[in-house]
């Protein structure tokens, strides 16, 4: 269960944010502190399973062949084959706009080496190389564990944003989602929750609450 300190900091998160007549996302703000970020090795890039589900859709691509790919269809939002795949690879502009509009790529193990030779310039600097998928895993509970899962990732710099839900889910399950990334970065960071100067979470349009 989240710190109930979490919980009601997102629930003044929710009742600040004005009337909008869209659905907002909820994002947590992270800073950090006391970390060399020009050193790769100290950055943040994580992808973490979200208890309660990122309330929004995510966009997962497969790259397939075979069962796998027939399996793929019923559930990711596209399946690519090698043939798709290399099409790709000489069309660097319909292969950037596939890397902006997808979340996540998942792929074959097999398939690996030519995703790196066709789409590696254009997937790598995104961070948006395909989870590899191994003989023996299930591709339909991959993708959908995948649904609900956010990349947390800092770059270079000391401030980040993730989302943690959506305005319309309670306070208590964005407030599971942001325990357990918290929990992730207190574990992953050099000095756990010393590296972690403030976190702020607030709707789309909304104020910024600080989370204790």
């Amino acid at each position: 269960m989240a710190d109930n300190e979490i919980e009601q900091a997102v629930s003044r998160a929710l009742e600040d944010s004005p009337q909008r007549n869209f659905r907002e996302t909820v994002d947590l703000a992270i800073n950090l502190r006391d970390l060399d970020l020009n050193d790769p090795s100290n950055r943040v890039d994580e992808s973490v399973v979200l208890p309660s589900g990122t309330g929004q859709d995510t966009t997962i691509v497969v790259f397939a062949e075979g069962e796998t790919a027939l399996r793929a269809e019923d559930v990711a939002d596209d399946v690519l084959g090698g043939d798709e795949l290399e099409d790709l690879g000489d069309d660097s502009d319909a292969a950037k706009d596939l890397a902006d509009d997808t979340n996540f790529f998942i792929a074959e193990a097999s398939m690996m080496q030519d995703i790196g030779r066709y789409l590696g310039t254009v997937l790598g600097p995104r961070g948006k190389m395909p989870t590899p998928l191994q003989p023996d895993d299930d591709v339909v509970e991959t993708v959908n564990r995948m649904k609900n899962t956010v990349q947390i990732r800092s770059g270079d710099r000391r401030t980040f944003h993730t989302r943690v839900g959506a305005e319309d889910m309670t306070a208590e399950d964005i407030a599971e989602n942001i325990d357990v990334i918290l929990r992730r970065l207190h574990s992953n960071l050099e000095k756990g929750p010393l590296n972690v100067d403030t976190v702020y979470v607030k709707t789309t349009m909304g104020p910024s609450v600080e989370v204790a």
